[in-house]
């Protein structure tokens, strides 16, 4: 970090200064050789014999912070003045249940749209078949990324980013419909709003099909059938953070975080459903500050949803600070996951958890309405 200062002097004072990019610029290509180098994929096996999927993360991760740094490379340096860290992973939707260990894997990837500090990512990955190896896709992912100063202590301009063509213009059309997208997502929070009269309906009519009719009392509660209370369905974990998974920056690798908080959220959504549960989607998973080395990493994964054999998991990370006893929030991570059979409702009793099965509900909903609608177009006659 003490080198990194003297890069100082490369930063753009205004956007305007810095020469455009097209997307072909940022465009990178990996290939992840699992079937032709056999000694990859112990790092990477699972104990039903198919891709961590918590690893993919983490080479997404790494995959967009390289993207961007090509979209922003100096030409007349050999290195960055940007630190570029990931503020946001926006989605992540899978069209594969089961990611083979013994295939090649593709990543591609290119900035689709860029503000004045920050970036959006748009990655894919491809996997070869068994027989002809050719490569059929596996996921789809948006990350967003910004650039700060060399020290990470504030924010810097980027390359602007020119499309080229009315397909690379609808792309950076979406772009900036995300944008406001979660602009708009986080002013309607449930931690800022109170939730609609649809919604308010919704957790009332939980609130009586949960009433003791023999007491009629407020405060008796009955379960019903087929159903968990959201206080039994949740598991906790800790990390040490150790040097080992440290970025450039001396702090911890988003890409091991997100890892964590899928492999809880999962271990959470098995012990709930009774089977093995398949990752869906991924989205909304919001970068708020960095994590030291040597902190206490802690983990809550809540079911928070359920509907048919569909469970939507919150993972709530935090730091534990021993000297001043303070616990901060780092990241909350929302995943969809899929079992294989239909599972138990979860019940809210409380006001709090009825808001967090308010959020979840918004989630399964933002992150499924594509994939459904065309499940029913295809299932129409």
């Amino acid at each position: 970090m003490h080198e990194r200062k003297d890069l100082h002097i490369l930063l753009a004072k205004q956007q305007e200064d810095l020469p455009p990019r097209k997307m072909s610029d940022s465009y990178i290509e990996v290939i992840l050789p699992l079937g032709s180098q056999p000694e990859l994929r112990e790092k990477y096996l699972n104990v039903h014999n198919s891709v961590r999927f918590g690893r993919i993360l983490e080479d997404l991760d790494s995959l967009g912070v390289l993207i961007c740094y090509t979209h922003t490379k100096h030409e007349a340096s050999q290195r960055s003045p940007l630190s570029i860290v990931t503020a946001l992973v926006d989605k992540i939707d899978l069209c594969k249940k089961v990611i083979y260990p013994d295939c090649d894997i593709k990543f591609t990837g290119n900035v689709s749209w860029v503000g004045k500090t920050s970036m959006e990512v748009k990655m894919h990955m491809l996997q070869a078949g068994l027989h002809d190896g050719t490569y059929s896709p596996v996921l789809d992912a948006t990350f967003v990324m910004v650039a700060r100063d060399p020290e990470n202590k504030r924010s810097a301009f980027v390359n602007p980013l020119i499309p080229e063509g009315p397909e690379e213009e609808e792309i950076f059309r979406k772009g900036e419909l995300n944008r406001i997208r979660r602009v708009d997502f986080s002013t309607a929070s449930l931690l800022k709003m109170a939730p609609t009269a649809e919604e308010r309906t919704i957790v009332h009519n939980i609130f009586l099909n949960t009433l003791d009719t023999r007491t009629v009392s407020f405060r008796s509660r009955v379960l019903p059938p087929n159903s968990v209370w959201m206080e039994d369905a949740k598991l906790k974990g800790l990390e040490i953070c150790h040097p080992q998974e440290r970025n450039i920056f001396n702090r911890i690798f988003g890409g091991f975080l997100m890892r964590k908080a899928f492999e809880l959220g999962w271990a959470t959504a098995c012990s709930y459903g009774g089977s093995r549960p398949y990752v869906v989607a991924v989205d909304d998973i919001m970068f708020q500050r960095p994590v030291e080395i040597g902190s206490l990493l802690l983990l809550s994964a809540q079911v928070c949803y359920t509907e048919e054999n569909y469970i939507q998991i919150r993972v709530h990370s935090e730091v534990y600070d021993s000297d001043t006893r303070e616990h901060k929030t780092t990241n909350i991570f929302h995943f969809t996951f899929m079992s294989e059979r239909e599972v138990p409702q979860i019940v809210p009793k409380t006001y709090g958890e009825s808001m967090l099965y308010l959020d979840g509900k918004r989630h399964f909903s933002a992150t499924t309405k594509e994939t459904r609608e065309a499940e029913k177009t295809t299932a129409a006659p």
